[in-house]
């Protein structure tokens, strides 16, 4: 990210402007009748000299700003939490926005993750990788802000699927701390994957599974959410409101709370001296048209 270290020192630009025209140096003056073409001349000069000028002196002070660019650094990367984030897209979703409202509540969770790893799953009639795991918040985010209801069809759920890629994500995880994370409001009714399956899958990866069914009960399948989640060694939630889920995404942060300060640090890059160098041949300049024009007079 492009920025300056000492961004205040830019506002000397308007100052050195107003100075170009305020502060001019006070010479004596010889006047004799018929210099109109002198003048003239002379005018064209100084507009000259005064653009070198006030051109050098921004790039010196632009120089004095510190323009910079910075890079995020991180290490010790296997020791972070790794958490796989399992959205229902499916038609039923739409009612309410229950889909919209997931969306806000979960983007609050993401930034609230800053030093883990975080995939992005979806599903409905299919079940597919909308990001793997990554450091990228902003992209997941970013991501996330365009899929909608629709994106994976509107007539399944096709929930063990889901389960069963996601721990996908985690085949070649070093990390001690696997997370998933599985929203949904419905049953599954696909025979993509059998639940056993999916389930052998993310033990076999160590992965942690939370479940959590929104909306009516009578929709949903309590018995077999809480199945995976316990299987799995996590936990299983249930609510009908906002609300709720904003505490259950709560409730799982505080859970699995980072307890390992991952190494961050911040690589920049200095870029002061290409503004000063541009400053130093413009003066050089300056000075040359400057010294010719007075052994010319």
């Amino acid at each position: 990210m492009f920025s300056f270290e000492h961004p205040y020192v830019l506002a000397s630009i308007v100052v050195a402007f107003v100075c170009l025209f305020f502060c001019q140096e006070k010479k004596f003056s010889i006047y004799f009748p018929h210099s109109e073409s002198l003048k003239a001349v002379a005018k064209s000069k100084q507009l000259l000299r005064n653009a070198l000028k006030f051109l050098a002196l921004s790039l010196v002070i632009i120089a004095l700003a510190s323009p910079i660019t910075t890079e995020d650094i991180i290490l010790d990367n296997s020791k972070g939490y790794e958490i796989s984030l399992i959205l229902d897209a499916s038609g039923s979703m739409q009612q309410n926005n229950k889909f919209g409202l997931v969306k806000n509540i979960v983007v609050d969770f993401i930034k609230q993750r800053k030093t883990d790893k975080l995939a992005l799953s979806i599903f409905a009639d299919f079940a597919y990788t909308a990001i793997p795991l990554t450091y990228d918040k902003k992209s997941i985010i970013k991501i996330l802000s365009h899929i909608d209801v629709g994106v994976a069809g509107r007539q399944k759920t096709a929930l063990y699927e889901a389960l069963f890629l996601s721990s996908k994500l985690f085949k070649d995880s070093q990390s001690k701390e696997k997370i998933a994370i599985l929203l949904t409001d419905g049953r599954n009714n696909t025979d993509s994957v059998p639940l056993e399956v999916a389930i052998k899958r993310a033990q076999s990866n160590k992965i942690k599974v939370y479940t959590i069914a929104i909306g009516n009960e009578r929709d949903f399948n309590a018995e077999v959410l809480r199945e995976i989640a316990q299987k799995t060694g996590a936990e299983f939630f249930s609510t009908n409101s906002a609300q709720g889920i904003k505490d259950i995404y709560a409730q799982i942060n505080q859970l699995e709370k980072s307890k390992i300060n991952i190494n961050k640090y911040e690589k920049k890059t200095y870029y002061f001296h290409y503004p000063l160098g541009l400053a130093l041949m413009l003066l050089f300049l300056y000075f040359w048209q400057r010294n010719t024009w007075i052994l010319h007079k």
